[in-house]
């Protein structure tokens, strides 16, 4: 009998089909549930306490409901935060998402990398140990915003974000001592790849934005590598904690069919 257990991705909106889509590209038969826990949306703005105690529960939930064989937190707030209590809780194999400052730091030409993601990411100790760590001899500079966040959800549901609300974004970077040198930008969140190219656009100097999104694909098949997948394409499930209206359903369903989600719950 062929393998049906599916790879389970966790954000807490729909940033985390930036993980998705090149995972699914590198294993196309793998069988996928996308769990967004918009109950909880946006985890930037919540304290470490909440984020602690949600995530390992509701994701203990997610695995007995839908007994996944590998897990994906495709959001860096919850990675940098609930990571190590998520592994200890669950038996599988679980890979976080945290920002992508080691091959920042070996773009930067020079010497100079801003860190853009939510409030809760950017303060958290593990960016300040990743910063020491990869990029000692870097000016790394960082920036969270809430409003970015909202701006990628509402982009994928077909509102393009403005452009002057994406140069105030980018202007939390830029503006600060030393910002003006800045030529990689690590999205440090999983939903600002989402509107890369127009951040790319109205930048203020030339810059590269980086996400960890081939990276985590490339390690979810290295760590499912000699498992068997289905022979066809199982449909994929996309899982929303709260339920939506008929119009958010709606906007999302080009978004969700683009990275084989066609089937829609609440759980």
């Amino acid at each position: 009998m062929p393998d049906t257990r599916p790879l389970l991705f966790f954000d807490s909106g729909v940033g985390g089909l930036s993980i998705l889509a090149p995972t699914r590209a590198l294993l196309p038969h793998a069988p996928v549930v996308y769990a967004a826990d918009n109950a909880g949306y946006p985890y930037g703005t919540r304290s470490e306490a909440e984020i602690a105690a949600r995530v390992p529960a509701l994701l203990g939930r997610l695995v007995e409901r839908y007994r996944p064989r590998l897990i994906v937190m495709a959001c860096n707030t919850a990675s940098t935060i609930a990571l190590p209590a998520v592994r200890t809780a669950l038996d599988l194999p679980i890979v976080g998402t945290v920002p992508a400052i080691k091959p920042a730091a070996a773009m930067t030409k020079t010497g100079t990398i801003g860190v853009l993601g939510t409030a809760a990411t950017v303060r958290q100790p593990y960016v300040d140990d990743l910063a020491a760590r990869f990029a000692a001899g870097c000016t790394v500079l960082r920036h969270g915003s809430a409003e970015l966040v909202d701006l990628a959800e509402a982009s994928l549901r077909g509102t393009p974000p403005p452009p002057e609300r994406l140069r105030a974004v980018l202007a939390g970077l830029f503006d600060q001592p030393g910002g003006e040198a800045i030529d990689v930008i690590v999205n440090a969140c999983t939903h600002f790849p989402l509107v890369a190219a127009e951040m790319a656009a109205v930048a203020p100097c030339p810059v590269q934005f980086i996400d960890g999104g081939e990276g985590i694909a490339r390690r979810v098949a290295y760590l499912t590598e000699g498992q068997q997948w289905p022979d066809t394409v199982i449909p994929g499930r996309a899982v929303f904690t709260a339920r939506q209206d008929a119009h958010d359903t709606a906007s999302l369903l080009p978004a969700l069919a683009r990275n084989g989600l066609s089937e829609i719950e609440t759980l």
